[in-house]
């Protein structure tokens, strides 16, 4: 960690740097943000998953191997079905951020609709 200067805060390290940006590369689909974003509100499986957000099955099926893969989201067996759900344990502070940023979008879109689109093309 090097010192940030004048703060006498240490920075995190280049890993920790990577590791961040590489969970934000992932949350960077729409898709993916949309399967945390209500995996944060309530478990589910990949059938209510993808009529929830509005992708075809395959498709969300293969965002939550990613997700899963990335330690993002987990999964257990409930007879037949897969249920998946963000660890709250393992991955609170990204739950939080999620949840935070899309309701303050949210918030703000419902405020001034014209507004929020000033994003979309960064």
């Amino acid at each position: 960690m090097v010192s940030a200067p004048g703060t006498g805060h240490q920075d995190p390290s280049a890993e920790v740097f990577t590791e961040a940006a590489a969970v934000f590369g992932l949350l960077a689909s729409p898709a993916r943000l949309h399967i945390v974003w209500a995996l944060i509100q309530r478990e589910c499986d990949v059938t209510g998953l993808a009529e929830r957000v509005g992708g075809a099955l395959p498709a969300v099926s293969q965002h939550l191997t990613k997700l899963k893969l990335a330690g993002l989201v987990r999964s257990r067996r409930e007879g037949r079905r897969q249920v998946y759900f963000v660890d709250a344990a393992g991955q609170a502070a990204v739950g939080e951020v999620v949840r935070l940023l899309v309701d303050r979008l949210a918030e703000r879109e419902a405020a001034a609709p014209a507004r929020s689109r000033r994003l979309r093309g960064l």
